[in-house]
This record gives structure tokens, C-alpha cells and sequence, in this order.
């Protein structure tokens, strides 16, 4: 076996270039001939002065030892034991299915393909993680990606990266370098592919990520019919809110690139917008992303003007706490909205309220009350879970606050503290501004000395403000423009937003999407929208799982299939020759479960057996 560098001439292009080849010398019919097992491609990576080292390392590899040193006794570099490592499972792939002559080392008659071994030879090589790769390959196929892919003219290698950037994403959340390890050396996707992502260069990945960004509007509209065909799903309702990420670094060469208010409280870095369009199922419908300063009323109106994609009856579910202004622009623009407003009034009359039984079985009172113009109306809601809640959190703050000007007070009697009515204030200031808000239930004063400057004596009262949380526990505000809506319909529209932010929790959380390692414009949106494509295929697994009783969050489900890999088994056999039998480890009980909820084979890959 030895490495060969040759002079060929592409078919299509006429283009002369240089491939490696690994040859093997047979003798046939009484005359030697070389046979090319494998082609290395243009870009083989080991120096010359290797190759004979790598090519006894692979015959090494192949006839099942596992000496690491020369016969100097010197180790291989280890780029060089990696190329071994790689092209040995290579040819064992490509001749896979040799089944075993039972003139050679098989036992016949015992069921299945029987062969003596020698059991103290047994090695394991090679493990790839394949369970969340064969899920997220059902959920793939599920919505016909690769053929779209191919209808926007995607070649089969680009495809390929697709395919991988999207399914990192969901199994091993990173940026793009980072995926492109976990492809090469960590996963066995290229064997469920059929691709060597070893020999794939990382700017491939790069680049794939610009051309999916380029097909965003038709890769977003056929995965969300899709998915609407596979569920019959009745979009009528619409949700539209944002997040944000923050950049690692200035990014200076991106115009989106600016600092705001960053939902990570990561203000000193700079911010990227990401909106999403979803229907009540939590489907992506679309993705825009905006400038990391960019404010939702802003958004949500370039979202009423440009309603590409949404259905006649769909409307817009704005973001809770949200901007005054919206229900009023989202009505002008003729967009349904409505969305949570903090409102200071909480002294409501809940007697003509109706009661409603909420998810957990707690009954929730709401009261509609009109605008004095009829253009919006507000719904006032309170349960009993809320007014403990917030109970607590204020008896919580309100205790902390006190302990604070008790310390104070305490500190005028003893040496050493401050007593200086000035810097007392500073404190009781920063006091109030730790109790958010609570502080203005209190009247305080700080009685001075006979000096004047020095305070002798600090001496506090509560006194609840009418109308507050602290007298008025759980009643907040829900506010549409759809004035046509009952109390029930604006409650249940509203509840869809805690699905809309579990959205952006899994985005956040459990696919990477914070934060960018990239500079330019195009790779930073690329990055987003592969996470928005990941989550897709997330929520179709999820949705299907669903519905068999399996209800775990996506982390939960990627944690329980990391654990089945495919694995090499090599054996030595009695006639000297060596078995290689490839295949996954067993399906585990809860592994099963998944695989059987969905139809998907428990056994990623099949088996490859090859004796050498």
C-alpha cells in the first residue's frame, strides 16, 4: 500500500490539478497491477516524508493492532495518526458486507453468520455519537429539506454542509468552527450521510451558511407549509415578539452591530436583533433580524406593513410589557394585536368580572373595560397563584429593606459607622433603589444631633400606597385593539406568549443562539438563521413526541440519545485474518421509547462487517 501523486484533467472545466491516491500492488493473471482503493482529493494534508509511516499505520489499523510507535519506537505525529484512523474506516465502509466463507474460520450451521475469533483480541475503535443525529435526520426528512435544498440547486456537497450545520446545531450547539470539529471527530453524521466531513475544508460550512441565508424567504415558507400540512395546523393566530444576542468582540465591519438594552444584561457588547413571526403551535413562520438598538414598536410596524406570508385571519400577538403605542399602530396598520401592559392602576372593581379556570386548574377573574374612545380595550385579570406570589415577593423586598434601615439605625449607637446625615441618605437611597419600588410605601426620617451635621436617631413607617402591588397583590393588565373579543379569547391569546417565550428559551438555551463569534454582516444572520432552521425541526420532533405522552424539553431529549454511538469491533480470527464488525450500540429503554414514538430505526447505520 503506498500514497501516489497524480496529474489529472477535470471533464468539465478542462482545468489540469494534482490528487493523491492510496494504491495497493496486486498481482493478477501473472502480472502485478496497482488498484486504487481510495482518492485523497487535491488537499491531502500529510507531508511526503509521512507517507510511508501512514500507510503501515493504516495496514496496522486494518489487520487489528493497536501498536501506536514505529519500530523505531517513535510516535506519529498525531494529524498523522488521525489521517490513519480516518482512511482505514474509510475502506472498511467501502468494503463493508464481506460475509465470512465457512471454509475460512465460519462455523456452519449455527444461525446467522457464526465465526471463530479469538475473544481476547477484541478491540473497540472509532466511537461516533449517532442517537440526536438519527432523530434530527427524521425530523429532517420529515419536512423534505434535502429535496428543497436540491430544488434551489444546492449541489450534493453543499447539501451535505447543510445538512451538518443544522444538525450540529441541534446536537452540539457552537459556532461554525466549533461545528465542524464536533462533525469531524465527535459524530458519526457522515456515516448516516454517506459524507467524509473529515475531508470537507471548514470554509465549506462558511459558505453553505451564506447560501441558506440567501434562500431564507424560500426555506422559511416551505418548512412552515410543510409543517402545516403535517399537523393540519389552522393558523389563525399569529405571535411576533424578539430577543436579542450579543457579539463577542465590537464587530466592527456590521452596521446592525449597536449597543442597547440587551435581555442577557450584556449592555457593554454589542446587540443583534432576531424577530420571529410564529403561529400559536410555535412554527417559525418567518425571521427578520434588526439592529441591535432596534425598539419593538418599531419592528412590530415594519412587520403590519410587510405581512408577506400571513393568512387572511391571521393577527399579531404583541410582547408582554409592551409599548403603549402598539395596539393604536398595530390598528392602523389593520394588524390585530394584543399583549401585556405594566399599568400602575391596580385599584379595580373585580365584582362584575366573570371567573375563568385556568391550566392549572386555578380560577383567574378578568373584567373588560372599553377605552373612553372604543378603539382599545383593556382586561383586567387576577387569580389567587398571583396574589401570592406576589405576596411573598414583596414581603420578601419589603423585610430586606427594613433589615437594611435597622442596620442603619443600629449603626448610630457604635464607633466606626456613618452618622453623617448626608451619607445616610446616599444609603436609604440605594436602599430604595435595591427594593424596586417598594421603598415609596415608606416614610422615613433621620433626626439630627445637637451638631446638626450627625444624626442621633433614624425612625421609619409603612405606609401602603393605595392601588399598589402591596394592596392590590396579582391584578395586571392585558390590552388589544380587537375590541370585538370576549374576555375569554383575549385570556387565551394572551396565555399563547408563555409558549412564545419557552420559543426563545430553547433558542437561547439549548441551541446556541447567544453569542456571535462572527464579524461580518451575512455570517452574523447566517448564524441566527441556522439556529431558527434548527429550532424548526426541534419543534417538529417535539410536536410528534407530544402526542405520544413524551413531553421532555428538547436538552431532556438530546441528553437521554446522546448515549448510543456507533462503535468498531475488531477481532482476530483463527485463520489469521481480522474481523471488523461496525454497528450502534442497543437502543437503551428510554432511547426505545423516542425511536419507537416516532418509526424511526432504533439502530442508526445498520451493520458493516468486513474481514481483512
Amino acid at each position: 500500500m503506498f500514497i501516489r501523486r497524480t496529474q489529472t484533467r477535470s471533464t468539465a472545466t478542462g482545468e489540469s490539478y494534482v490528487t493523491y491516491r492510496l494504491v495497493r500492488s496486486e498481482r493478477r493473471a501473472g502480472k502485478v497491477r496497482q488498484r486504487t482503493l481510495l482518492n485523497l482529493g487535491r488537499h491531502f494534508p500529510v507531508a511526503q516524508a509521512h507517507w510511508s509511516a501512514l500507510c503501515a499505520r493504516i495496514e496496522q489499523r486494518l489487520s487489528g493492532q493497536a501498536a501506536l510507535f514505529d519500530e523505531e519506537g517513535k510516535g506519529l505525529p498525531l494529524a498523522v495518526e488521525r489521517q490513519a484512523e480516518r482512511i482505514a474506516a474509510r475502506l472498511l465502509a467501502e468494503q463493508g458486507g464481506t460475509p465470512a466463507p465457512a471454509d475460512a474460520g465460519g462455523v456452519p450451521g449455527g444461525g446467522g453468520d457464526v465465526q471463530s475469533v479469538d475473544v481476547d483480541s477484541l478491540s473497540l475503535v472509532r466511537p461516533r455519537s449517532v442517537g440526536v443525529e438519527q432523530l434530527a435526520l427524521w425530523a429532517l426528512r420529515q419536512a423534505g429539506l434535502e429535496e428543497q435544498l436540491q430544488a434551489l440547486g444546492l449541489t450534493g456537497p453543499q447539501r451535505a454542509a447543510a445538512l451538518g450545520l443544522i444538525v450540529a446545531r441541534m446536537a452540539a450547539p457552537g459556532s461554525e468552527r466549533a461545528t465542524y470539529q464536533w462533525l469531524a471527530r465527535r459524530s458519526g453524521l457522515g456515516e448516516l450521510l454517506e459524507v467524509d466531513f473529515e475531508a470537507m475544508s471548514p470554509m465549506q460550512l462558511y459558505r453553505t451558511s451564506d447560501i441558506l441565508l440567501r434562500h431564507r424567504a424560500a426555506l422559511e415558507g416551505h418548512l412552515f407549509a410543510r409543517v402545516s400540512d403535517l399537523f393540519a395546523l389552522a393558523p389563525t393566530i399569529t405571535l411576533y415578539d424578539l430577543t436579542n444576542t450579543y457579539f463577542e468582540g465590537e464587530a466592527p465591519v456590521n452596521p446592525a452591530a449597536r449597543h442597547g438594552h440587551s435581555k442577557e444584561r450584556r449592555s457593554d457588547c454589542p446587540l443583534l436583533t432576531l424577530a420571529l413571526v410564529l403561529d400559536a403551535c410555535g412554527f417559525v413562520r418567518r425571521s427578520r433580524v434588526f439592529a441591535g438598538n432596534a425598539a419593538e414598536a418599531q419592528t412590530l410596524q415594519g412587520y403590519a406593513h410587510r405581512p408577506r406570508g400571513a393568512r387572511r385571519r391571521a393577527c399579531g400577538h404583541g410582547p408582554r410589557g409592551g409599548h403603549r403605542g402598539q395596539p393604536r399602530l398595530a390598528g392602523r396598520a389593520g394588524l390585530p394585536l394584543s399583549g401585556g401592559q405594566r399599568e400602575r392602576r391596580r385599584a379595580v372593581d373585580f365584582k362584575e368580572a366573570i371567573t375563568l379556570d385556568n391550566a392549572g386548574g386555578q380560577a383567574v377573574e378578568l373584567l373588560k373595560v372599553p377605552s373612553a374612545d372604543g378603539q382599545e380595550v383593556r382586561l383586567y385579570c387576577r387569580s389567587e397563584g398571583r396574589v401570592r406570589k406576589e405576596q411573598a415577593i414583596a414581603g420578601r423586598l419589603m423585610d430586606r429593606f427594613e433589615a437594611g434601615l435597622d442596620k442603619l439605625a443600629t449603626g448610630l449607637s457604635r464607633r466606626g459607622t456613618t452618622k453623617r446625615i448626608d451619607k445616610l441618605w446616599e444609603r436609604i437611597g440605594r436602599l430604595k433603589e435595591k427594593s424596586r419600588g417598594l421603598g415609596q410605601h415608606y416614610h422615613i426620617e433621620v433626626i439630627a444631633g445637637d451638631s446638626g451635621e450627625r444624626a442621633r436617631a433614624i425612625h421609619w413607617q409603612r405606609l401602603p400606597v393605595k392601588g399598589s402591588l402591596v394592596t392590590e397583590p396579582g391584578v395586571y393588565c392585558l390590552r388589544s385593539n380587537e375590541t370585538g373579543w370576549d374576555e375569554k379569547t383575549m385570556w387565551r391569546t394572551y396565555i399563547m406568549l408563555t409558549d412564545l417565550e419557552a420559543v426563545f428559551r430553547s433558542l437561547k438555551s439549548e441551541l446556541g443562539l447567544r453569542p456571535i463569534f462572527h464579524h461580518k454582516e451575512e455570517r452574523a444572520e447566517g448564524h441566527l438563521f441556522i439556529t431558527v432552521l434548527a429550532y424548526q425541526f426541534v419543534q417538529l420532533i417535539r410536536h410528534c413526541l407530544a402526542a405520544h405522552g413524551i413531553c421532555e424539553r428538547w436538552s431532556t431529549l438530546r441528553d437521554t440519545l446522546a448515549g448510543q454511538c456507533r462503535v468498531t469491533a475488531t477481532f482476530n480470527r483463527g485463520d489469521g485474518r481480522t474481523l471488523h464488525v461496525r454497528k450502534a450500540t442497543r437502543a437503551e429503554p428510554d432511547q426505545a421509547r423516542i425511536y419507537q414514538a416516532l418509526g424511526a430505526d432504533p439502530a442508526p447505520g445498520g451493520v458493516q462487517k468486513t474481514i481483512v
